[in-house]
Parts: C-alpha cells; structure tokens; sequence
C-alpha cells in the first residue's frame, strides 16, 4: 500500500483561532457549537466537520457566514474524514479546548491556535487522514530573564494570572 505525505496550508481571518480535531460521528457538528455558545456568550464561529462514511458531506454549522465558509474551505483542502474544522472569533481555545476534548464524540485535537497552521495529510487508496500538524514556526533560541519577565507580565495583562 502506498501513502502520500503532503502539506495543506490553512487559512482562515485574522484575530481568529481555528482549532482542528477528529471525532467519530456526526453528532458533533452540533454538539460543539453548544459547548461554544454556552461556554462564551457572543462568541462568533464557523464549524465544518468531514463526514466519513454514508453520503460523505461536508456538515456545518456557525453563527458567522464568513468564518463557516473559511471551515469548509479548511475541510476541503485537508479532506479527511471526521475530522472538524473551527474558527471563532471573540474566544480563545483557552476558553473552550477542555469542554471540546470532554465532548463524547471528539477523539483527538490536532492544534488550536493563531499561528500559521500546515496540516499534513496522509493520502492512501481508501482516502486521506491527518499525520500531524506544524503549528507555527521553529524556536529562535532560549528565553532570557527579560524574556520571562515579559511572559509573565502578557499573562497578567491577558487576565490569566493574578500575580
């Protein structure tokens, strides 16, 4: 059996975070979008998932036609089955990644983040599936204690630590 390794570059607009999983079923395409809205009032997202067996569509669903529209392109360049494509905007994964992993339906995450994000796509006769992801880009060298003191001072000013 052959695979074919490629890399998909995804887009999607910016000030947004797209977070890209696998799950099992079709349930899913409506479960996180409530898991969203209920987690973060007036969050704006576009969710695509892959359906994987039946009639193999592309499910979606979000309150942001733009941001829907740019999952769906995200699900069509990788195209691999049951996997999940979210943008949102208003929200950070931090704000939503643990009650995405909890849902009964999510198997894994892949990446969530603002980064730019490749995906890398094994390709087989059956179809294609994610190898893994390059989230961003490689490190440039060692934090310094200027560095530190600049992390944890981002930190406090995003509101994610006291002191």
């Amino acid at each position: 059996m052959d695979v074919k390794i490629s890399a998909v570059q995804l887009e999607w607009e910016e000030e947004c975070n797209i977070i890209v999983g696998q799950s099992h079923f079709i349930k899913t395409i409506e479960d996180i979008p409530e898991i969203l809205v209920s987690s973060v009032p007036g969050i704006e997202y576009g969710m695509a998932f892959n359906e994987a067996s039946g009639p193999c569509l592309v499910r979606t669903e979000g309150n942001d036609e733009k941001l829907t529209a740019e999952a769906v392109e995200c699900a069509l360049k990788v195209g691999a089955g049951h996997t999940f494509y979210l943008i949102m905007r208003k929200a950070y994964p931090i704000n939503v990644l643990n009650q995405i992993k909890a849902c009964q339906e999510v198997a894994r995450i892949y990446a969530a983040t603002a980064n730019p994000l490749q995906v890398l796509v094994a390709e087989t006769g059956m179809g294609k599936g994610i190898a893994g992801v390059i989230d961003g880009f490689s490190p440039k060298g060692v934090e310094t204690e200027k560095d530190k003191n600049d992390r944890k001072n981002l930190l406090k000013a995003l509101g994610y630590k006291l002191s």
